[in-house]
């Protein structure tokens, strides 16, 4: 049992709107996959598959220990691990997860063990690189990957992929189509080569959004399932899911000349009252945003961060809040918030939201 009194609330409501709002983007037979990676960017992946497995087509994740976890949960939706390794390529053949594969070296592995076991069209994926350069094979390389995998059974090729590097700037947007024209020519050589069209899929969220002539056959939704596009106008047209509540541990009285904190972080120049919160930088909020920098909202009014954040504490101003402890503490509960705190932390939404620990409690909210 996990008795932090701290805790994070996932809105399933929420989830199925914002899921909603992009499949209307989407013509009816283009597939949908989702993306939990990172605990469903923070949240809970297995609440977030097991909610979702019978509206999408297939679930993504990171690793493949994060698809062994939803498998063991009982998800049986195809299950897409975007960045496998070679050391753990027989545990997702046990655990029936699909492999991207994306190297010479990572294919190679695959082919040999799925001839080891005696597997019939085991189905994998091939990532090219259009001009992300994270992962992903060269088109040059389609000629080579054609001789190993043409006359293979042991495996066949359920998708072809890509990402487009940006696809929310839209000053970049020469960029994106150059990438997404790399891709069809990609996709027009595979199917010269091998004799059929695979499932082709390139957009992330704000590909769904900016570039509607790149949905192909599947899109992949990730952080805007959780409430979050890389516009202020486009974010507010979606749903909060994720909030993160807290309450007061204890209230000080601190004069003139007292400290607060480790270091000394914060020196009263005048007569407050402190309040401490039993969150910290071990439960993802950051040290940058101690000393005025974070905040948090009891009693429906804001207050700043004092002092240091400490590991499993911080503490906040409530000279002018009329409050108890025991009181709840909000630490935020809509994207605005999201926003500005990793603004003031001189970092993104996805950040923030994945840096929420584990030992936090998740509680399902409507």
């Amino acid at each position: 049992m996990n008795s932090h009194i701290t805790s994070l609330k996932i809105n399933l409501e929420s989830v199925d709107f914002n899921l909603n709002y992009f499949k209307a983007k989407l013509q009816k037979s283009t597939k949908l996959l989702v993306v939990v990676k990172a605990f469903g960017y923070g949240s809970d992946a297995i609440i977030i598959a097991k909610h979702l497995q019978n509206k999408v087509d297939y679930f993504a994740v990171a690793y493949t220990q994060e698809g062994v976890a939803l498998r063991t949960a009982g998800i049986k939706t195809p299950i897409l691990v975007l960045h496998p390794q070679v050391e753990n390529l027989e545990l997702l053949v046990t655990h029936q997860l699909e492999p991207n594969l994306y190297s010479h070296r990572i294919l190679d592995a695959f082919i040999a063990l799925a001839k080891s076991k005696n597997l019939i069209d085991y189905p994998i994926h091939l990532k090219f690189n259009t001009g992300l350069n994270r992962l992903g094979f060269l088109s040059s390389e389609l000629p080579k990957i054609t001789s190993k995998l043409k006359s293979n059974t042991s495996v066949i090729v359920n998708s072809i992929f890509s990402h487009l590097a940006a696809s929310e700037d839209k000053n970049e947007s020469d960029y994106s189509l150059q990438q997404i024209d790399a891709f069809k020519k990609i996709a027009t050589d595979f199917e010269n080569h091998f004799g059929f069209r695979p499932t082709l899929h390139m957009c992330n969220t704000s590909g769904i959004l900016n570039y509607p002539q790149a949905h192909f056959d599947m899109v992949r939704l990730g952080i805007g399932l959780y409430g979050f596009a890389n516009e202020k106008e486009k974010t507010d047209a979606l749903k909060n899911v994720i909030s993160l509540h807290s309450c007061i541990s204890q209230i000080h009285a601190i004069n003139i000349g007292d400290s607060v904190g480790y270091n000394r972080g914060c020196i009263a120049n005048k007569q407050m009252k402190i309040a401490t919160i039993p969150i910290g930088h071990a439960d993802g909020i950051s040290r940058s945003l101690g000393n005025g920098n974070g905040f948090v909202h009891i009693n429906n009014q804001k207050t700043f961060i004092v002092g240091n954040v400490c590991m499993d504490m911080i503490m906040v101003d409530v000279t002018d809040i009329k409050c108890n402890e025991g009181d709840e503490v909000i630490i935020f509960d809509n994207q605005e918030t999201v926003e500005r705190l990793a603004k003031n932390s001189d970092t993104i939404s996805y950040e923030l939201l994945t840096a929420i620990s584990q030992r936090i409690k998740r509680n399902v909210t409507s």
